[in-house]
């Protein structure tokens, strides 16, 4: 009993240590630019830009396969914190693309649907809730408005309804100011 025991105590170090080893040797290192570019996109999911979310989107603009300015829910302040992350001049959007819209949320009407489940499926963050011919209904806090889940309802009970500016969801909108060095300034 005790020769097993310790058998079974040598064989879990054994295999401690070589999965420890295995882990250190064989690490996956992610692209720190990568995860740097997604955390200043929105999140939204979209597919606007042409690629199917924000962390595609952010290879690609790392890579050098895409441009900074194909993302219309990011808008001009993500072009230009992107622009200034990458060290390269900013771009107006591309309106290829779209154009920014105001924040907003997808709203069912209730009465009119009628449980087809084609906009859960359509759903990148799973904001939808309900079930096969059931009525369904939008989480209004997980919703990025992305409207992916309007093109394939098809009683059209889905509206985006825009975000009103209240106290809890207001931000102060810093104002542009063009900041010049001295010797810009003795030259002007």
């Amino acid at each position: 009993m005790l020769i097993a025991l310790l058998v079974m105590i040598g064989l879990a170090l054994l295999l401690g240590i070589v999965l420890g080893y295995s882990a250190l040797k064989f690490k996956v290192e992610g692209d720190p630019l990568v995860d740097k570019i997604d955390a200043i996109l929105p999140q939204t999911q979209c597919g606007q830009c042409g690629y199917p979310g924000c962390k595609p989107y952010a290879t690609a603009i790392a890579n050098g396969e895409a441009d900074i300015n194909q993302c219309p829910p990011g808008g001009e302040p993500g072009m230009l914190a992107l622009a200034d992350l990458l060290g390269v001049e900013p771009k107006p959007l591309n309106a290829e693309h779209g154009l920014p819209k105001p924040k907003a949320v997808a709203f069912i009407d209730e009465n009119t649907c009628i449980g087809c489940t084609l906009c859960i499926q359509a759903c990148p963050v799973d904001a939808i809730l309900g079930a096969a011919k059931q009525m369904h209904t939008i989480i209004a806090s997980e919703c990025t408005g992305c409207e992916l889940c309007l093109a394939p309802c098809p009683v059209d009970c889905i509206t985006m309804e825009v975000i009103p500016e209240k106290v809890g969801n207001w931000k102060w909108r810093y104002p542009v100011i063009e900041i010049k060095t001295v010797d810009e300034m003795k030259a002007a």
